[in-house]
């Protein structure tokens, strides 16, 4: 089901997806607001995928694959994040970034 027959209205929801988990990513002061603010970076990413394999692409399982890979790819990510910030939480009893800056590689 096509929400819109126009390519420009999902580059649009697409790019203010983008902009929103940017300005999420530099303006959260906790972990899980940065983890947040990157699956909606990753969202705007897979409606590109699927915007352009709906209306370009002539073979549809292309952008649906790589779809797909996106969130599995998001889904990984989520959980070795949240995994990260409880070790992170259980050590420094802390999830700001700005109260770890003692960790050192």
């Amino acid at each position: 089901m096509m929400i819109s027959a126009n390519l420009n209205t999902y580059l649009v929801i697409a790019a203010v997806l983008l902009v929103i988990g940017i300005y999420g990513m530099v303006q959260h002061r906790s972990l899980i607001g940065m983890l947040i603010s990157s699956e909606f970076i990753l969202n705007g990413a897979a409606l590109n995928f699927m915007a352009f394999n709906s209306f370009v692409a002539p073979n549809p399982a292309v952008g649906q694959i790589y779809t797909l890979f996106i969130m599995g790819i998001a889904a990984a990510e989520a959980a070795i994040v949240v995994s990260i910030i409880i070790a992170v939480y259980r050590k420094y009893q802390s999830e700001d970034p700005e109260e770890l800056q003692d960790m050192k590689m």
